[in-house]
């Protein structure tokens, strides 16, 4: 893969996720890693079609060193664009409070996703509605982050 500008990702164009993104960067992570009840990180992957980073806001849940998301987009019936450019680039930027790093994205196996999925509804209860409202089963993401 070329090289990819982490430092210049495309953010959200409107709405709480663009104002989200842009208080977690200008405190550098003081200020939207806590959101809602809830912690947040921010996901930048490289997009499939433009090959440019795209960077998003997720909640997360961390075991071990490794960070889970949730390809929920609210139970909707197609994965989220972000999960689609992780898949085809699995080679991404997280952002945890103050911390960036690079790490690795895979999907989760399915006795990984049996045994965190009840940590991600700790998190974030809506989760079981999620999937209650699709017939996909929602994918948990497991990021790896490369040894510094």
């Amino acid at each position: 893969m070329t090289d990819i500008d982490w430092d210049h990702p495309n953010d959200p164009k409107t709405g709480w996720a663009l104002d989200h993104v842009k208080q977690y960067v200008s405190s550098n992570g003081a200020e939207g890693q806590h959101w809602n009840g809830t912690q947040t990180l921010l996901l930048t992957t490289v997009g499939r079609v433009s090959g440019n980073p795209v960077r998003t806001p997720l909640i997360y849940g961390e075991d071990d060193g490794r960070y889970f998301i949730v390809a929920s987009y609210g139970g909707a019936p197609d994965h989220p664009l972000w999960y689609k450019n992780l898949t085809a680039h699995p080679e991404v930027r997280i952002q945890v409070g103050p911390k960036i790093m690079q790490g690795t994205a895979r999907t989760a196996t399915p006795e990984e996703r049996t045994a965190y999925w009840p940590l991600m509804v700790k998190h974030w209860p809506s989760y079981d509605e999620y999937q209650a409202k699709t017939d996909r089963v929602i994918p948990i993401v497991v990021i790896e982050p490369k040894d510094a």
